[in-house]
């Protein structure tokens, strides 16, 4: 970037800087939401509580579905990055 382009740009520099931010704080959290450690780690969590009888199998299996759709598309996500 030259002078003057980057003189004439200076003015938004603050929404590139917001846009940048906005990026990685999606980044970041698709990262730990697609996390397979942590989605097993919720199942586990999801497994104590039915054994508890903190919630009924029907919310369990609700809950259970929605974990093990995530973790197959944080798998895929990897399969298809690496």
């Amino acid at each position: 970037m030259g002078l003057v382009s980057g003189l004439l740009t200076l003015p938004l520099a603050p929404a590139r800087g917001v846009g940048w931010l906005a990026e990685h704080v999606v980044e970041v959290g698709e990262r730990e939401y697609y996390d397979p450690a942590r989605i097993r780690a919720e199942l586990q969590t999801l497994a104590r509580a039915l054994e508890e009888g903190e919630i009924t199998p029907e919310e369990f299996d609700a809950e259970e579905d929605k974990l093990l759709d995530r973790l197959e598309e944080a798998q895929w996500r990897v399969s298809v990055s690496g």
